[in-house]
């Protein structure tokens, strides 16, 4: 039997969502933004506590953390949540 490394024996998606407060105004062009970073799927425009939810599918934890800063730097992002999916 041949040893695979860990990376290999653990490959699948990781999918995430993303729940997104940002600053007071047009959510439209911050959704826009965002829904323009790799592995981002869709985003949609929603009422209550956060005001965009982006769904994402991730190859790693590596990816998972790249989205969430990349999030963070569109201008009028105020605050996220991630809530990753168990398989």
């Amino acid at each position: 039997m041949a040893i695979q490394p860990i990376e290999e024996r653990c490959a699948m998606t990781i999918n995430v969502y993303v729940l997104i407060q940002v600053e007071e105004g047009e959510p439209w062009f911050i959704a826009d933004r965002i829904s323009n970073i790799e592995g981002v799927k869709t985003t949609h425009i929603v009422t209550g506590q956060y005001d965009i939810i982006a769904f994402a599918e991730l190859n790693d934890l590596h990816e998972l953390k790249d989205l969430i800063k990349k999030i963070h730097q569109v201008e009028g992002v105020r605050h996220t949540q991630t809530a990753v999916c168990i398989p």
